[in-house]
């Protein structure tokens, strides 16, 4: 589904990619984890097309990413940032159909993909007419899935979708999230900095230090075969380990 190739990417000096190559088969989920500042966010918008690479290439079902089919390729990615990313002077609902309106879907069909997405995700139907800063902040995540899936896309990109979340509603989500991936066989990325986060949702693990790609395996495989000092010190600092 995704083919990364030799990604380069500075910001001035900064290096914040440097040759990364990974592919990700359709259906899967990859957990991007690793420090801050280590380029998983970055590598997110690489996919998307948000930031370009300086040297490399991007291959999205078997297209290369171009400025041609930029636009096309994005209606068939999910995206969701750590905020959620919702307008706030917008009600739950028009955020979530905002797409959907602006490509002239009609009113049924509209409505129809709200109570089913409402089902999926566990929202409350009520919760539609209100504002962002009016509902939880799990309630936010919530509505910025069912905004990312409203169109039904291939691909969904999660930015640290749970890192704001209190430990608790932070725990059900992850479940949830599970579920849903489980459920609807989408192609995910998913950037956190919680391994046990990674774990828990991920088909395969990337871990990510100073833009590089360091290992990519499961939980146990980083574990058994650290390829360097810095794998073992990131693991054992998890509270989990």
């Amino acid at each position: 589904m995704i083919v990364l190739d030799g990604i380069e990417r500075r910001f001035g000096t900064r290096q914040a990619l440097a040759g990364v190559s990974l592919q990700i088969s359709r259906g899967a989920c990859l957990a991007l984890v690793g420090p801050s500042g280590c380029g998983k966010s970055t590598l997110l918008r690489v996919i998307n097309g948000l930031v370009r690479p300086d040297s490399g290439r991007v291959t999205i079902d078997g297209q290369p990413l171009t400025d041609g089919n930029l636009r096309a390729l994005r209606l068939r990615m999910g995206y969701v940032i750590q905020e959620g990313g919702l307008f706030p002077h917008l009600t739950a609902r028009d955020n979530v159909t905002l797409m959907a309106r602006h490509l002239g879907w009609p009113a049924a069909r509209i409505t129809a993909r709200i109570q089913e997405l409402g089902a999926l995700t566990r929202l409350e139907q009520d919760l539609l007419p209100r504002y962002p800063a009016e509902i939880s902040g799990g309630q936010r995540q919530r509505l910025s899935l069912m905004r990312a899936l409203f169109l039904d896309p291939d691909l969904l990109l999660l930015d640290e979708p749970l890192g704001a979340l209190d430990p608790l509603i932070r725990a059900e989500l992850q479940d949830d999230l599970r579920d849903i991936f489980r459920t609807l066989h989408k192609t995910v990325v998913l950037v956190t900095h919680d391994l046990a986060e990674a774990a828990h949702l991920g088909d395969d693990i990337a871990l990510m230090r100073d833009g590089r790609l360091v290992q990519r395996g499961g939980l146990q495989d980083l574990r058994r075969s650290p390829v360097d000092g810095f794998v073992t010190r990131f693991i054992q600092a998890q509270r989990f380990a």
